[in-house]
């Protein structure tokens, strides 16, 4: 048994066979074929390896006319690995005894042998595992050819474990199948990370290299609440992890029950509960799980994997759909938070060394203004259709915000020059998520129509930590007094001025900071669709003046842990089948 840390994105516990996808995009089956054909794939096996040391020895003389023996003595390694009898003996057993098919038995064996190299004390053989990497590739490439199995042809349940997935893979999953995914690399504020959330199965991200060490069919555990991956779980290990996915499953189910009922507190005061949406399809969730509306609809996603620029008509069937779903129930609609780099047909910005304070977001719009405009012609089209809101990501100064608006109501006057309907009441707010916003807030109240405190980056920029960095993660926490305090502030000032304020991201969906924020004086949370259920039984079980006594405590402490402790301890003591 094997236990990696790695970042938890989304909560949940999974147990399940797992899926490897190499760093190709392909999946290593694990097939177990009929006795009766155990003979063909043997034969195909040894096609495929006849096949692969042509192309070794192909690649070995070439280079060796290019560049001489002693580059070519790498090839001729590989050739002499693949060609050892006792490998062929070890891949040829599991597919004749076990039944393997030969892509897992190869996967499972050259593995087994690069794990024997990773370990040794020697870096140069250590670095050796790379080169049976390579020999794996080029036999799976020459057993699947043409049959080369993505992740969207699944026919039972599977955990992925991955390098990477990129958001539009995440977003393709098919829910029925997958239960969970592992990723190397990436951070919690990744859109992997949102879209994994968005789907409501369990992720955990950034690990480290460890496909080496599992081959596809092996049992695996995802604990998507502490960031932890277990490989080749023991019984005992999986015993207690099937125990804790069912009460999750029988809490969900005592939950739907709520799905009627208002998020009141116990003295009778309303929260209203909006849904965080990346994709359309996602306000159904929002739909069956009591939304009051869509507080943060993200538009990336029509730009990520694009490889040009989405028009207008595009946009606006976006958002048609979300806003026709949910009839007379509001819909906020963020104009895309993305940087230069994530753009394909934008030119990338020559010495962007760090996105985070780069080229992106509201900056990236006014840059790019004809963009801006489709963007915008689009949302404002789709508000003649329902209730709709717009707002504008990462504004750092008063001027950013008039810029923007500037550029709005130019696509308005656009508008009514051609006779185009819109909303003429459409509200305009922006995004709290850095530091200066909320010292300036003060003013912004006196232009914003509403605001919305993005936690995720706010947490980001006030610490100073770059939350897709598995290094410095651990310094990555909502609870920090600092964080509080600028909340805090921002609340205070919308309150005086009387403009409505929401507050999403990945706090605002933890039923640990929930009694905390109403006693701060939130009455709008925005948060992922599968958390509305649990946040809306915390609202239902506490009074407003426990949550202000919550507050009041937790503003006057030092550090994150003491907070963070202090509010477990609460939300056990006022709602204890949520806390594990």
């Amino acid at each position: 048994m094997q236990k990696l840390q790695g970042i938890a994105v989304s909560p949940g516990v999974a147990v399940g066979e797992a899926l490897v996808m190499d760093n190709e995009g392909f999946r290593i089956p694990r097939r177990f074929v009929a006795r009766d054909s155990v003979e063909d794939e043997l034969e195909r096996l040894k096609r495929a390896m006849d096949a692969a040391s042509e192309e070794i020895t192909r690649n070995r003389d070439a280079v060796s006319r290019e560049l001489g023996e002693k580059y070519a003595a790498i090839f001729e390694a590989h050739l002499q690995m693949l060609q050892d009898s006792r490998l062929r003996s070890e891949i040829d057993k599991l597919i004749s005894q076990n039944h393997y098919s030969p892509e897992y038995a190869v996967s499972r064996t050259l593995r087994r042998y690069a794990q024997v190299f990773q370990k040794l004390q020697s870096q140069y053989l250590a670095e050796r595992a790379n080169d049976i990497f390579d020999i794996e590739k080029r036999l799976l490439r020459n057993l699947l050819g043409r049959r080369r199995e993505g992740i969207s042809r699944l026919t039972s349940p599977v955990l992925i474990l991955a390098h990477n997935l990129t958001p539009s893979e995440t977003a393709n999953l098919d829910r029925r199948f997958v239960k969970g995914f592992v990723t190397e690399v990436g951070g919690p504020g990744s859109h992997t990370a949102i879209v994994a959330e968005g789907l409501g199965i369990p992720a955990v991200v950034g690990t480290g290299p460890f496909l080496a060490e599992v081959s596809g069919g092996d049992l695996v555990i995802i604990d998507g609440d502490k960031g932890l991956v277990i490989l080749h779980p023991d019984e005992e290990t999986v015993a207690r992890y099937r125990h804790e996915a069912e009460e999750i499953r029988t809490l969900a189910a005592r939950l739907e029950t709520l799905r009627e009922l208002p998020a009141e507190t116990a003295d009778g005061v309303r929260i209203e509960l909006y849904g965080n949406i990346e994709f359309p399809y996602e306000v159904d969730h929002c739909i069956e799980r009591g939304a009051d509306g869509v507080g943060l609809y993200r538009t990336e996603f029509l730009y990520l994997g694009a490889e040009s620029e989405p028009d207008e008509e595009v946009h606006f069937e976006a958002y048609s759909r979300v806003i026709q779903s949910l009839a007379d129930r509001p819909v906020t609609i963020r104009t895309f938070d993305l940087g230069a780099d994530k753009v394909p047909h934008l030119p990338t910005p020559e010495d962007e060394r760090n996105p985070f304070l780069g080229l992106r977001s509201i900056r990236l719009a006014l840059r790019n203004v004809p963009m801006f405009r489709t963007q915008l012609r689009a949302i404002l089209r789709a508000s003649a259709l329902g209730q709709v809101r717009v707002m504008f990501p990462l504004v750092s100064t008063i001027l950013e915000f008039r810029q923007a608006k500037m550029v709005l109501a130019d696509v308005i006057e656009d508008l009514e020059e051609h006779g185009v309907e819109y909303d003429h009441e459409l509200q305009v707010g922006m995004m709290v998520e850095v530091p200066s916003a909320v010292m300036m807030i003060d003013h912004f109240v006196e232009e914003a129509d509403f605001l919305s405190i993005g936690t995720n980056d706010l947490v980001q920029y006030t610490l100073a930590v770059d939350r897709s960095n598995k290094d410095v993660v651990g310094l990555y926490n909502s609870a920090d007094p600092a964080v509080l305090k600028l909340i805090s502030m921002t609340v205070q000032a919308a309150k005086r001025k009387g403009v409505p304020l929401s507050l999403c991201g990945q706090m605002s969906g933890n039923p640990i900071y929930t009694m905390l924020l109403v006693g701060m004086g939130l009455r709008q949370l925005s948060v992922t669709p599968s958390a509305i259920p649990e946040i809306k039984k915390v609202c239902r079980s506490v009074s407003i003046e426990e949550c202000e006594a919550i507050a009041n405590r937790a503003l006057s402490m030092e550090n994150a842990r003491d907070i963070k402790n202090f509010l477990r301890k609460e939300l056990k003591k006022h709602v204890p089948e949520l806390v594990p």
